[in-house]
């Protein structure tokens, strides 16, 4: 293990990030690290160990509060992290199944004309200008839309539900009290609307979601609070992200975006390798239950574990050539959406919605290209997301 790092390592920009995975090759897989209030955990940035980490009961889920010093009211902290990223089997497995017997595979399925139907209707919109940014004009607004219909939540709601997510997922950068405030809204919000569906049921998820039942067993109203959350968040920041990393890296590489015009068979492939190569989620949250070993590395009970996807995908003892993005990369078991039994359930829509926003939009602009150097963009600052503020193209 070598000196001990700081969280801030994980606000910094991708060309630092880069170099300090330079720096630490050969010092193992896992190092200590010290967050802003000056808690001492641990990071795990090897690929074999995240995804040990990711399956090991003694580690569980922690809330995104993580860096303060103190956390949100409880039942607060109850109402947003109910869910089932912060539990193991057998509680794990209970809320799994509840919740696939609403978010099922048809269901999804059924969502894709209407994503494509979106993004034509987004990218009609830009068709007119020389430049644009496409985290505005399409990354964001597609999963949005996205989820207004497939959840049922009033399009007037969404300007709202940005607000509040942008900060729940920027643990780390921004101070409790904020947090504390918009978690708060978010629950006062998600109560209402909930309660609407109680008393007038109708064909999309949030109805679905309040009505299933294995038997006797139902969620109650905080782990329906907590799983309405995760999956508007998950369905959310990180497919903005997905779609916004992903076009950056093919446009910040020509002729990997030459290849793909070449064979657009490679889109499921473009879709992978932009999660590996920058993961929309940057880190999973963890404390061991118990004394754990990891990597030769003695952690107590109750620490804290960062397992760091987005380094852990960049791990050059199981991807070959890992900085180097590849549209035709074959070999490819990236943790962008977890692993395991912590396996992302909304990965098949984040996909969906990736494949037909990035294929659409190398089909409809064949000319698109940075209209900035890569190196100038600037991303989110959040310990939890990864993802641009902004992706600036020329159309022709």
């Amino acid at each position: 293990m070598s000196e001990t790092l700081s969280t801030s390592v994980l606000l910094a920009d991708a060309a630092e990030q880069r170099a300090w995975r330079a720096k630490l090759r050969g010092a193992g897989p896992v190092h200590r690290i010290t967050t802003q209030s000056g808690e001492t955990g641990w990071l795990i940035v090897g690929h074999e160990e995240a995804r040990n980490a990711l399956v090991d009961l003694r580690l569980q889920g922690r809330t995104a509060t993580v860096g303060h010093g103190r956390r949100m009211p409880e039942d607060l902290e109850r109402a947003l992290n109910s869910h089932m990223l912060n539990v193991g089997p057998p509680d794990h497995t209970r809320l799994r199944r509840l919740v696939s017997a609403a978010f099922t595979r048809r269901r999804i399925e059924q969502m894709r004309p209407r994503i494509q139907e979106l993004t034509d209707e987004l990218l009609d919109g830009l068709a007119g200008a020389d430049e644009a940014d496409l985290v505005a004009g399409l990354a964001l607004p597609l999963p949005m839309r996205v989820l207004v219909d497939l959840f049922g939540i009033p399009a007037e709601d969404c300007a709202d539900f940005n607000v509040w997510t942008k900060v729940l997922t920027s643990a780390g950068a921004v101070d409790l009290d904020r947090l504390t405030t918009a978690a708060g809204e978010m629950v006062a919000y998600l109560r209402g609307l909930l309660d609407r569906k109680r008393q007038v049921p109708e064909s999309d998820l949030l109805s679905a979601l309040v009505a299933v039942r294995d038997g006797a067993d139902r969620l109650s109203d905080d782990e329906l609070t907590s799983m309405v959350y995760l999956l508007l968040t998950a369905g959310y920041e990180t497919t903005v992200n997905l779609i916004g990393n992903g076009l950056l890296n093919l446009l910040a590489n020509p002729e990997q975006l030459v290849a793909f015009k070449a064979d657009p068979d490679l889109l499921p492939q473009v879709v992978e390798e932009a999660m590996r190569f920058d993961s929309p989620v940057q880190i999973a949250v963890r404390h061991s239950t118990e004394p754990v070993e990891i990597a030769g590395q003695a952690i107590p009970s109750g620490a804290l574990i960062l397992v760091s996807l987005l380094w852990a995908n960049r791990d050059p003892d199981r991807f070959t050539e890992p900085e180097v993005f590849r549209v035709d990369r074959q070999d490819n078991p990236q943790l962008g959406f977890g692993y395991g039994f912590h396996h992302c359930i909304g990965a098949p829509l984040a996909r969906m919605e990736g494949t037909v926003a990035i294929g659409t939009v190398i089909r409809r602009f064949p000319a698109l290209r940075l209209a900035h150097p890569a190196s100038s963009l600037t991303w989110r600052a959040s310990m939890v997301m990864h993802g641009l503020t902004a992706l600036p193209v020329h159309l022709r």
